[in-house]
């Protein structure tokens, strides 16, 4: 019986991409499938960046394919290719940043930040090219999370180059004012600034962007909504019932404004005693399954409320980069490629397909 590509396709229909719940053929993921005698190999292309699970799948390809008979040797190549997808309508993407990731809260003193810079930092250790911009120009805390001290460089005079740590780019008011220094501006002028920061900072070949939103529902977020090509948003949220109060106000206000929800993140899901372990939902529990449920939106992930996570994202080394081996890391992680998973699934953008029309009088 002589082997054929599509014996290889039949037997991809059984593995299982464990991030999307897909098998490679339905996902068209497996790609460029090649006999040579008995020998195969193909590609998997990955819509969303995962290089931890690279291994996993080669692997569970392999055996797939070697269960066949007649099988020599197996070749597999594990990629990501993440691509721009669909914005609101009418609003052009952003040279040089494929997607735009608001994360953002109801409410504040929720954890967004903290963790809009380790989701940041999680979809960077997976292989993408990742930016983060703070946008809560009153309350700006990325230069301390991200262990950044100093000014942008300029070198036009007009824009700016961001700061790098951990294999980020940042901006942020932040590096431009003294840290005790209030901002005491009106709105026009702060979504002014927004715009400045996104626009006018050289933002190099990015994947994601993650867009660290002010609390509340206010003219930043309008500005977003109106001004900036976003293709999601993240509610973060506790399971605390006044929380989820606000939390759901902001999950409207995208709904409104035509910003698809990825979904929502619970934070402090568990208090953990660092003495003894024991943990204990003392913010209560299922708050945001329920939200979720409600209106229809994936729960992303639940992360514990411990001292670590406050500490490292104060020293200015976020848990993803303390302790990349650690348990909570491998949670930001996970949120982070389901998240990632989400926009993959989203339509692409297609407008550099579209030819320009030009209409002349003859």
């Amino acid at each position: 019986m002589t082997l054929t590509v599509d014996d290889i396709k039949n037997a991809l229909l059984k593995v299982i991409d464990p991030n999307t719940q897909l098998d490679l053929i339905k996902s068209k993921s497996a790609k460029n499938i090649k006999l040579d005698g008995d020998d195969v190999s193909l590609d998997v292309e990955l819509g969303y960046p995962a290089k931890s699970q690279f291994d996993l799948i080669r692997k569970s390809v392999i055996a797939a394919v070697r269960a066949l008979p007649g099988v020599g040797n197996v070749s597999v190549n594990v990629t990501s290719k993440i691509v721009a997808h669909a914005v609101q309508r009418g609003i052009k993407l952003m040279p040089n940043v494929k997607n735009i990731i608001a994360v953002a809260s109801g409410k504040g003193g929720v954890g967004k930040s903290t963790t809009a810079v380790n989701l940041a930092l999680a979809l960077a250790a997976e292989g993408a090219a990742v930016g983060i911009l703070d946008a809560d120009i009153y309350g700006p805390s990325q230069p301390m999370m991200m262990g950044i001290n100093g000014r942008p460089e300029t070198v036009d005079g007009k824009t700016m180059e961001p700061l790098e740590n951990h294999g980020l780019q940042v901006s942020s008011i932040g590096f431009m004012i003294d840290p005790d220094e209030p901002m005491v501006w009106r709105g026009p002028i702060v979504t002014q600034a927004l715009q400045q920061l996104l626009e006018q900072t050289n933002w190099r070949d990015l994947d994601y962007l993650i867009v660290d939103m002010p609390p509340g529902t206010g003219d930043v977020q309008l500005t977003l909504s109106q001004k900036v090509p976003v293709t999601g948003a993240v509610i973060v949220t506790t399971p605390q019932d006044i929380a989820l109060l606000d939390a759901r106000k902001g999950l409207k206000m995208f709904e409104k404004v035509g910003i698809p929800i990825l979904g929502i993140i619970e934070n402090m899901s568990t208090h953990i005693c660092s003495n003894c372990g024991h943990a204990e939902a003392i913010f209560g529990e299922g708050g945001g399954q329920k939200m979720c449920a409600d209106y229809g939106v994936d729960f992303l992930g639940g992360l514990p409320l411990t001292m670590a996570i406050r500490e490292q994202a104060d020293s200015g080394k976020p848990t993803v980069v303390a302790d990349p081996d650690g348990k909570i890391a491998q949670i930001y992680k996970e949120i982070a490629r389901k998240l990632a998973v989400k926009v993959a699934e989203k339509a692409k953008d297609m407008t550099s397909k579209f030819p320009n029309i030009s209409i002349q009088h003859t």
